[in-house]
């Protein structure tokens, strides 16, 4: 996947309009070429900045003003519908 410089221009706005930190500069540059290059999803064992309803909320709002659909962002285990023993 090539960095693009729309993936550059969003994950600057993800950093601008969410409440991501600016050491998550990665994760952002991560999800907006996720984003960018229309993946259905991205799996990730970072529960902080990119498997976080929240941060997700934000991140889909921005993305839809900017014309692109957010991937479904989830751990491996949330992707193969994993449940833990006991529940």
């Amino acid at each position: 996947m090539d960095l693009t410089k729309e993936a550059i221009e969003l994950a600057q706005e993800f950093l601008q309009k969410s409440n991501l930190p600016p050491k998550a500069s990665n994760d952002a540059l991560h999800m907006a070429l996720a984003t960018v290059y229309n993946l259905d999803y991205l799996l990730t064992w970072n529960c902080k900045h990119m498997a976080n309803v929240q941060i997700q909320r934000k991140l889909l709002l921005i993305s839809l003003e900017l014309g692109y659909k957010l991937p479904c962002i989830c751990t491996p285990y949330e992707f193969i519908g994993f449940e833990r023993l006991g529940e």
